[in-house]
């Protein structure tokens, strides 16, 4: 996604989940499987989600829980967008 440098990454985890919540990117972290869920608007809609067209606006640098998702997650094989 290109929001922080390759220094950052040798980071403790914790401290990068601080920044990035200050920067208002992401809304929590699971520590234990390092897992970021990223900001959403108060419709429940990912920060990076179009409102218009509803695609991802940065879909070929998205993390991989979004590549992954809902097979990881914070509730795996869920999704609030597919039909029941």
């Amino acid at each position: 996604m290109g929001l922080i440098t390759e220094f950052e990454t040798i980071e403790p985890v914790k401290k990068l989940a601080k920044k990035l919540k200050k920067d208002g990117v992401i809304e929590h972290l699971y520590f234990k499987e390092r897992i970021f869920i990223l900001a959403r608007f108060a419709n429940k809609d990912c920060l990076y989600l179009d409102p218009i067209s509803r695609k991802c606006k940065i879909y070929k640098n998205r993390p991989d829980t979004c590549r992954n998702h809902p097979r990881i997650g914070s509730r795996p094989g869920f999704c609030a967008y597919q039909q029941k």
